[in-house]
């Protein structure tokens, strides 16, 4: 009741302010699980792309928008869960990776959408950085789900860092043909198979966004970059 509440509400609002665009809609089942592995390029995102949707999408969020004090951290707890995410402790190393994997699973088993950015955090610099294989992948073969790759196209636009009041514009979602890897099942152990599903899916997402794509992962280029404005130097994620 509080997801419909939620979405009804945060959703006519984002569609009569942004009045963002959807293509390939009708790629996303009526019924049954489905993946969407989407590019991350602002907070905004797990907003957009569930309020553009008829179904319900969950993603995974950081426990700590779950367990702030407070008023106010009560109702930010309230309003995640409202809006589909589920809380995992993502400090917690190899753990907190399975318990994500875990309820990502039990999404699907329940025959819902689960939402997931492969890259596993934002991207610094609006480039596509490489998708981690851990749990997109693993996901996937677990459950025999389809993938759906989804571009979300200028989201990154309407709030950039540094800006209180959001710039009003149209932010678009591209969802591609989902993906078969049926012909991998069984093989979740093989760590090249596990890559290779991966990047065929961020191959998809680069196809749909028309971004260029970096071979490193985003948390290596927002660390270099931050080494590199302590530094007064510019520096590129590609470069060791």
């Amino acid at each position: 009741m509080l997801y419909g509440a939620m979405k009804v509400s945060v959703g006519a609002g984002l569609k009569a302010t942004f009045r963002p665009w959807v293509e390939g809609k009708e790629h996303v089942p009526a019924e049954g699980p489905a993946i969407l592995a989407s590019n991350h390029l602002s907070f905004s995102d797990s907003f957009f792309l569930p309020a553009m949707l008829d179904r319900r999408v969950t993603f995974i969020a950081k426990a700590e928008y779950f367990n702030s004090p407070g008023v106010k951290g009560r109702l930010t707890a309230a309003f995640f869960r409202g809006v589909g995410q589920l809380p995992v402790d993502r400090t917690g190393g190899r753990g907190a990776g399975e318990a994500a994997i875990a309820s990502a699973i039990a999404v699907l088993e329940r025959g819902e959408l689960f939402g997931i950015y492969p890259e596993g955090t934002r991207s610094p610099d609006g480039r596509l950085y490489r998708g981690k294989s851990g749990g997109l992948a693993r996901v996937a073969l677990a459950t025999g789900a389809p993938v759906l790759p989804v571009a979300m196209i200028d989201t990154e636009k309407i709030q950039p860092p540094g800006k209180v009041v959001p710039k009003l514009m149209r932010p678009g979602i591209r969802i591609g043909a989902p993906l078969d890897f049926s012909r991998y099942q069984g093989m979740e152990g093989d760590r090249f198979i596990l890559r290779s599903l991966t990047d065929e899916v961020m191959y998809a997402i680069m196809r749909l966004s028309g971004q260029e794509y970096v071979d490193v992962y985003a948390t290596v280029a927002k660390r270099r970059l931050a080494e590199a404005a302590k530094g007064g130097d510019a520096a590129d994620p590609e470069r060791e």
